[in-house]
Parts: structure tokens; sequence; C-alpha cells
């Protein structure tokens, strides 16, 4: 009897299942043990084919190739992990393997890379799914326990083979479409594009906002303060300085009478556990983290540490199954920083479960973020692991205090015909509100109040005019545009409602960082502290695309199409005909466009054309070697020359690319004895650069010598 091949979806995932598997002996990049061989992709270690790799015609961008729309999308090995792919394709072929596991991440990508390695090799053997939430040796141990057939798990696979083919079609053909529209370079995707327009929207309500001064009249009656307020219009702001002035002669002084008290009983429930995006936005407001900051410390807490669940996931809920399993997390989080926390929840005769923690119909691939049912081990954490483990432990130990219960009290008082109102604040139980009272904004116009009640004579002793101006909207931070592509451009606070609009948001919560990270790369956003701002570059782009390329509410409808997969409610066929559609909708509009924008690029192409060769191109031979803001590229590159140095390729290694190096590339191949710095030990060594074997331009580093 043959042996079962399990495939991870990254090595050190991988060396943690053949560890549980006693898969002790080492093969060419595998583990081998008596039942099971383990072995491991690098990511994605196959990709969909380029345009000129289905055709030589499309090497060149023009018009008349477009819409491109192979009949059959093809996939090819990634070249920089070729080796890897080989071994599995022997592995998956080899007559000593009878079946196979995917144990790839358990959401959309990671059955996508399993897929596609599956389908390359021309693999026809049967497999079975490993579907874990956690990377401890228990849920990878029970996990094998309850392995699930392969071909459940074919709607996931469609879903995501239709968004990486759908993100194909649009963005390789409008990004050619506007590109030779408009002469420069301009990256478009399906959802990066409607991301963007969100953020200059903002801007463009920011740049178009004219502030007005207003003032405020505000009245100290000795023991509590009030702010004039037009009672009919709910307006607290005059916005003449003579009128405020008039209010505060003709009351200051003056009796008057308590008008109206009432009293109002609050509550507010805890709040919900984290998905990765609440998370991310979290990370963003208390520590200024980035969203893709903030996913690689939570993944690496799942995998390293194995301290959190799978983090990417969209649902704040658990299953009923778990009921137990948070019974036994929570006495192992009972260790001496937490134990005060926890001692209440774990002291009460039964676990607080409502359907705000376990609802089984809010939980899709994953259940929401909460830690493992193992003991901390706080000190092997880095200093940002620690901040984002403590919002999740935190967040945990909330949602089984009890609710955040509080009186407003709203005391209304009339002066010679003028009303000023005055609002007043008494917690009567904290409940949750104990882990956030120091995060919460305070309310300026709550105040201790004295004992008051309906009629009581009061005098304003001080009345004074208070000079104000109305503000723009503030600029979006990472943590409010995570909220905007979750809601498909819609800021919602609302948790109920927020739950109804996840399956039609941009992107998913997995993939939002990377969308942020690209709109930067690009050029078309820059990060700011916490703010994020469009370029000009990004400005222009939103002007010249039609409305159906950069409406968010569109690409959630495509999302929403996506999670319709998944669910067998839609047929794959049908959204990719609908991509289809929209494609050639697209490439038509380009060609009406008569938008006179001039990008600012132009006027560098213009410079770059006068700027001096820094040698021939190695790859196309006819093409000259020049330098722009980001990088080194043949000035062919519209004829399909792919040949880029990245300014930034070595800044792991502290060292930058600069023109000389190019030139001494272009002339050598090879610079010897450059300075760097080893990333992972901060140590000093020297080492040789030279281009990579495919030619287009990538450099690397050979001979590294510790200094």
């Amino acid at each position: 009897m043959g042996k079962i091949l399990v495939i991870a979806e990254k090595p050190s995932v991988g060396k943690d299942i053949a560890k549980v598997l006693g898969c002790n002996q080492k093969g060419e990049g595998c583990l081998i043990g008596e039942k099971y061989v383990v072995t491991w992709a690098i990511g994605h270690l196959v990709r969909l084919l380029e345009p000129e790799e289905y055709d030589e015609k499309y090497k060149r961008w023009a018009y008349e190739t477009l819409p491109i729309i192979p009949e059959q999308m093809k996939t090819k090995p990634e070249r920089k992990t070729k080796k890897q792919f080989d071994i599995l394709k022997k592995l998956m072929n080899s007559k000593e393997i009878d079946s196979l596991v995917c144990a790839t991440d358990s959401g959309r990508e990671g059955e996508l890379i399993f897929r596609y390695i599956y389908e390359a090799v021309k693999c026809k053997k049967p497999f079975k799914r490993l579907w874990i939430s956690s990377m401890t040796d228990t849920a990878i141990r029970k996990g094998f326990e309850s392995l699930r057939p392969g071909e459940e798990y074919d709607a996931l696979y469609y879903s995501a083979k239709c968004r990486s083919e759908a993100d194909w079609l649009v963005g390789m053909n409008a990004t050619r479409a506007f590109t030779i529209r408009y002469n420069v370079l301009l990256s478009i995707g399906r959802v990066q594009t409607p991301t963007l327009s969100i953020l200059v929207q903002r801007q463009k309500e920011i740049d178009t906002f004219v502030p007005k001064d207003y003032w405020e009249v505000k009245a100290d009656f000795s023991g509590f303060k009030g702010l004039w307020t037009d009672l009919e219009n709910h307006e607290t702001r005059i916005f003449e300085e003579e009128k405020a002035l008039d209010i505060a002669r003709k009351v200051r002084g003056k009796q008057g009478i308590i008008k109206d008290l009432s009293e109002e009983k609050k509550k507010q429930p805890p709040p919900l556990l984290y998905d990765l995006t609440e998370l991310q936005r979290d990370g963003n407001k208390m520590f200024g983290f980035s969203a893709s900051k903030t996913l690689s410390i939570a993944q690496g807490l799942y995998e390293k540490r194995k301290m959190i669940t799978y983090p990417r996931t969209d649902s704040r809920y658990v299953s009923t199954d778990m009921i137990p399993v948070l019974k036994s997390t929570l006495r192992k989080l009972n260790i001496p920083l937490y134990s005060r926390f926890v001692k209440p929840i774990l002291d009460m005769d039964k676990l607080p479960v409502s359907k705000r923690i376990v609802d089984d119909s809010k939980v899709t691939d994953h259940f929401a973020i909460i830690p493992t049912d193992t003991v901390p081990k706080l000190e092997n954490l880095t200093e940002d692991e620690k901040k984002i483990y403590g919002l999740i432990v935190k967040r945990f130990f909330a949602v089984f205090y009890s609710d955040y219960e509080y009186t407003v009290t709203k005391v209304i008082t009339e002066i010679e015909n003028e009303f000023f109102v005055t609002k007043g604040k008494t917690v009567s139980q904290l409940g949750w509100m104990l882990f956030y009272k120091n995060d919460a904004k305070k309310n300026e116009e709550e105040q201790e109040l004295p004992v008051l009640k309906k009629g009581d004579p009061v005098t304003a002793f001080d009345v004074k005019t208070e000079k104000k101006k109305t503000t723009p909207p503030k600029p979006y931070t990472e943590a409010s545009l995570l909220s905007a592509m979750e809601n498909a451009g819609r800021l919602v606070e609302d948790e109920e409602l927020k739950e109804q609009l996840k399956d039609s948001g941009l992107g998913t919560p997995a993939t939002r960082a990377s969308i942020i990270e690209r709109l930067i790369q690009v050029g078309y956003v820059v990060r700011k502290g916490k703010a994020l701002y469009p370029t000009e570059k990004g400005m222009k782009l939103i002007e010249i695309v039609p409305e159906e390329l950069k409406s968010p509410e569109m690409t959630g409808k495509w999302e929403k199409g996506l999670s319709s997969i998944v669910k067998k409610k839609m047929d794959p066929q049908k959204f990719m005909e609908s991509i289809i559609r929209y494609v050639y909708f697209i490439v038509e509009e380009s060609t009406k466009s008569e938008n006179p924008i001039t990008f600012p690029e132009e006027t560098q192409k213009k410079r770059a054309k006068k700027s001096v060769s820094l040698g021939k191109c190695p790859l196309c031979s006819k093409g000259d070697i020049k330098e722009n803001t980001k990088a080194f590229y043949c000035t062919k590159w519209k004829d399909g020359c792919k040949f880029t140095i990245w300014k930034n390729s070595l800044e792991q290694y502290g060292q930058a690319i600069t023109p000389k190096m190019v030139k001494e590339l272009l002339k050598n191949n090879k610079i010897k004895g450059i300075h760097i710095i080893l990333p992972q030990t901060h140590e000093k060594a020297t080492a040789d650069l030279q281009f990579k074997p495919d030619g287009n331009g990538a450099v690397e580093l050979i001979n590294v010598n510790r200094i």
C-alpha cells in the first residue's frame, strides 16, 4: 500500500504538520514518514499566462489586439519556484503515492494554490481536504481525524478561479486600453480602481470645502453649563456673530427656569469578536499599523506562535461545537497578567454564550479570530506581536462581560425665550467597557450634574460666545478605508448592518491590505502618518475611467457573485460571461474617451527621453536603459520589452540600486563585493550582485560573506 502525500502552502506549515504526523526523514523538498509524505508549495507555484505567452502579437500594446480574451485560461509554473514545483510534480505522480491531502490555507486562495498545482501536473489521484482554524498540534491532529472529500470544496475552487481570471481579464485589458489611450502606464484593476475612487471622492470633498465661521453661546448656571440650541432645528451653530452676541447680552445675569428634564436609560451590548478587517481597523486606530502589517503580525501569531486561530476570516462568530473550547481557552488564559479579568467569567455557573458569540449561520469558512486553547507564552512575542495579541485577548474577554449600562440626562433651560441644552451621563454598569474605557472618546457635552428638577429657578452667571470654523471631511485612514471597502463604499458603524453588507464589499479580508499596498506601489496613493491621500496621478485616473470601472457598488456586486458561487447559488460560467461583457464595454469606452488630461508621468517621460542612456537593453537589444522615479526600464517597453530593475530590489539589504550600479551591471553583468546588511540578523556582509538568468532585469545576490 502506497503513502499519502500532504501538500501544505508553505515550508513552515509543512514542517509543523510533519512533526504531528511523525514525518522525520528528510527528502528533497519534503519530509517522509511511515504513512505520510509532507511537502509544500511556496505560495503560488503556478500563475496565469501573460498575454504574449498566448500569442507573440500581444507583445506590442495596440488597440487592434484588444480585448484579450483567451479561449481557455492557461497556467504555467512560476520561474523562481520552479524547482519546488518539479518536486511536487514528481511526488504527486509517483507510483509510491496513492492519494493526496490538500493542506494549503483553509480559504479561497489556499484552495486555488492547490488546485492550480493539481491541474498543472495533470494529477488524477483522489485527494482529501484538511480544514483547520488553528495551527496547534491538537488542531492538526483533529483535522487529520476528520478529513473531508476534496470535491466538497469544488465550489470554493470555482469561486477562487473566477476571481483570479476576472482580475486578469479586467486588469490586463483595462490597463492596456487606457495606457494606449493616454500614452502613460496606467495600472487599472477590478478592485483597486473602485478603492482608489473612494479616496479620490473624499479628497474632492476636502479640496472643494470652504470653511465658514460660526459661533456658539455657552452659559454657566453655577453647577452646570448649557449650550444655546435652536430646538426646532436642533442647531447649536450661529452663523452671524452679531446674533450670537445679542443672545449672550440678552441672557447674561438673567434668571430662568429648568424647562424640561428627561432621563433615558441606555445599554450597549459587548462588541462582536474580531474578523480580520475589524482587527486591522483597530491595529490602525490604536497603533498606527498598516493593514498589511497587522495581517503579517496576525499570520505570525497563527503559524509561528500558534497563539491565535486562522486570521484571514470574515466571520465574527464561532460555531456551537466551539462552546467547550471557549471555556477551556479561558482557563488557559488564567495567567497572572489576565487573571483579574478571567476570574469573573470562570466564576460564573454557566458561560454567558449568546447569539452575538455563537451563531452557526454566520460562520463561513472559518470562525472569528480568538486565542488558541493553549497557555500563552507572552515572553516569546515581539512588542508588535504583544500589541495585536493583546487586542485579540481583550476582545475575547469583553464578549463574555455584561452590557455597558448608563443613563443620559438631558436638561433644557429657558432664559428670556432662549434655550440652553445640558447633557449628563451616569454609568450604572461598566460591564465590557472596563476593557475600552481608556479608548472611548469622551463627549465634551456630557458632564456631572447636580440634583435638578423641572421648574427649578436658575441664573446665567456667565455667558460666553465662542468662535469656531466648520471643518472639512477627514481624509481616510486605513481604518476608515477598510470600513468603506467592507461596505462597498458606505461608511457603516452599526455592527448588524455591517454583517449584512459583508458579501458585497470590495475584495475580501485577506486581500484588502494588498489592494491598499498596490495603490501606494503604483503611485496612486501616498501614506502620511495614518492618513491616505490620492496623488495627482490617482485623481486624474478616476477622472478618465468610466463610472462602471470606478463604481464600488458594481465591484461589490461581483464580490457578491463570487460568494454566491461558493454557496452554489451562481453558475461560475454565467459569472465569467458577465465579466467578459464588462471587458468589451471597458475597452470600447476607452476609445470614446476624449478627456484632455495630461498625466504627470508624461513630463517625466520627456525628461527621460532627454536623459542619458545607461546602456543598451540586454533583453531586446533595441532599447536603451533609462531611469524613472521607481525603476530602470527599457525604452521599448511599449513594444513588449519587460526589462526592469526596481530601485528598491535590495531595500531589505540596506542598499539602493543606483544609476552607476546599473551601468556597471549592463557592462559586466556583475558587481563584486557590494556592502549589505543581512535582514534577519542585521550583520554586515559583502556580496556579488548579478542579473538573474531570466533576463528581465531582476537582480540577485551571490557569494554572501559576513564581515
